[in-house]
C-alpha cells in the first residue's frame, strides 16, 4: 500500500530521514502517527526508526539530546522541532514486566517491528507513502481490531501496561480486541500489578476520555483487569453499571474522577483515598471534591448562588456534565454557568472592601475581621447586598454590633 500525499507533519521531519538515508542507513515513521494517518486521525508525536546506532546518528547532525540513549533513542533538534530517532533494537527479559532488562541494536526493521506492543502499530511509513507492514496491521485496521504481535502471552508478560493499552486503544479508536488478545489480558491481568500506578492512571483516564468508553470498559471487566487497579475490586456492579450508561467520552480527568466518585457514592474522606492511591496531584483531588458536591446538588435540585461561586465555572461544567452521563441531570449546563456569570463577584478579592478598609473605620483586628468579610461575602454573593464600598462598611458595622 501507498499513501500517495502525506501529512505536513511527515514533510517537515523528512530531512531527518533524508539525511539518515543519505548517509547509507534506513529510516522510517514508525508508531501511532502512522496509524492515525491511515485512520485521517489528527497526529501528535512523529516518531522515527533507523538502522543507524545512536552514536552514528548523532554523528550526522548538529544538534542531538540523549533522551534515551540506552534505548536507542536520540531527539534531533536541527530541524526546529524535535524529532525521536531511535535505532532498531530487540529487548530480552523482562523481570519488571515493563522494561527490558537488556536491549540489543540491530540493523533489521523487521525484527524492531517484531517487538511492538499491537499489528496497528507496527506499521513502518517510507518517504515515498510505502507502508511497510509485515503483521498485516494493515488488515486489522481495515476489520477495526486491535491484536496483539504475535503471541499476546509473551507481549504482555513483557510489558504488562499494554493491557491496559489494549482497552484504551478500544475505546478511542472504536476497534474490537482480538479473542487471543483477550484470552492473553484474562491469563495475565494480575501482573498489573507490577506496574507503577502511575502509569496506570494514564491509560485508564485516557479510556474514559475515548469517544466510545463502553468498548474499553467491556474488556476491563469482563477479563477481570479492572480487579488489579487500585481500590476499584468493590466496585464490580457499579462499573458494569457506569458501562451501560456512558455513551461518549468525558471531556476531562477531573470529570472521570468526579464521575467514579459519583457513581461509587464515595464520601468526601474516600474520594481523597482513592485519588491519593491512584498518585493524583493536590490539585486534581481539591477539583474532585468541589465537582461532586456539586454534583449532589445538581441532582438534587439544591442549586444556589452560594454553590455555584464556590463550585466555579469550570468545575460547575464538570459536575453537571457527569449529572447529564448518569442521566440525573435537571439543568441546562449553559443555564447554569450564564447563573454563575451573573453574580455581583466570583472571589473575595473581587469585594470593594477589604480588612485594611475595615479597620481604618475602627474595627479591631481579630477573628471578628474575618468573620465580617466572610459575612460579606455571602451576602454580596446571593444578592443581598450591593458590591458597594459604603454599603458594605454599613453592613460590616452593623453585623458586628449585632454580634456584640
Amino acid at each position: 500500500m501507498r499513501i500517495e500525499t502525506l501529512p505536513e507533519e511527515f514533510i517537515k521531519a523528512q530531512p531527518i530521514i533524508d539525511t539518515i538515508e543519505a548517509a547509507g542507513y534506513e529510516a522510517y515513521y514508525v508508531g501511532g502517527s502512522v496509524r492515525d494517518t491511515l485512520l485521517n486521525l489528527p497526529i501528535h508525536d512523529v516518531d522515527i526508526a533507523t538502522s543507524a546506532y545512536p552514536e552514528e546518528v548523532k554523528s550526522l547532525f548538529k544538534r542531538t539530546v540523549d533522551t534515551g540513549i540506552e534505548h536507542g533513542t536520540v531527539m534531533i533538534l536541527d530541524h526546529g522541532t524535535g524529532y525521536e530517532t531511535t535505532t532498531f533494537r530487540t529487548e530480552s527479559g523482562y523481570q519488571d514486566y515493563r522494561r527490558p532488562d537488556s536491549v540489543k541494536f540491530v540493523r533489521s526493521l523487521k525484527e524492531d517491528l517484531n517487538r511492538r506492543d499491537f499489528t496497528i502499530n507496527a506499521l513502518a511509513l517510507k518517504t515515498d507513502g510505502t507502508i511497510i507492514d509485515y503483521f498485516d496491521g494493515l488488515g486489522d485496521l481495515k476489520k477495526h481490531r486491535i491484536r496483539a504481535v504475535g503471541d499476546p502471552e509473551k507481549r504482555f508478560n513483557e510489558d504488562a501496561l499494554r493491557m491496559m493499552r489494549a482497552v484504551r486503544f478500544a475505546s478511542q479508536l472504536n476497534f474490537d480486541i482480538d479473542a487471543d488478545t483477550v484470552a492473553g489480558i484474562e491469563h495475565h491481568g494480575r501482573l498489573l500489578t507490577k506496574i507503577a500506578v502511575e502509569r496506570i492512571h494514564v491509560e485508564f483516564v485516557k479510556m474514559l476520555l475515548g469517544n466510545w468508553p463502553a468498548k474499553g470498559l467491556d474488556v476491563f471487566m469482563n477479563t477481570g483487569l479492572y480487579q488489579y487497579c487500585p481500590d476499584f475490586e468493590p466496585y464490580k456492579d457499579q462499573f458494569n453499571q457506569l458501562r451501560s450508561q456512558l455513551t461518549r467520552g468525558m471531556s476531562n480527568e477531573t470529570a472521570v474522577w468526579t464521575l467514579l466518585a459519583a457513581v461509587f457514592e464515595l464520601s468526601s474522606k474516600q474520594v481523597n483515598q482513592l485519588l491519593k492511591d491512584w498518585k493524583s496531584a493536590n490539585q486534581l483531588i481539591d477539583d474532585v471534591q468541589v465537582a461532586v458536591k456539586a454534583f449532589h446538588a445538581i441532582t438534587t435540585q439544591t442549586v444556589d448562588a452560594w454553590t455555584l461561586y464556590q463550585t466555579g465555572h469550570d468545575l460547575i461544567a464538570i459536575a453537571n456534565e457527569v449529572a447529564g452521563q448518569l442521566g440525573s441531570a435537571t439543568y441546562q449546563t449553559a443555564d447554569l454557568l450564564a447563573q454563575y456569570d451573573a453574580l455581583q463577584i466570583h472571589s473575595k478579592k473581587a469585594l470593594t472592601i477589604t480588612g485594611q478598609d475595615l479597620m481604618a473605620a475602627g474595627i479591631k483586628p481579630g477573628p471578628q475581621l474575618g468573620q465580617a468579610l466572610n459575612y460579606l461575602e455571602r451576602q454580596v454573593v446571593e444578592g443581598q447586598l450591593n458590591n458597594q464600598e459604603a454599603d458594605l462598611l454599613t453592613a460590616a458595622i452593623n453585623y458586628l454590633n449585632e454580634k456584640a
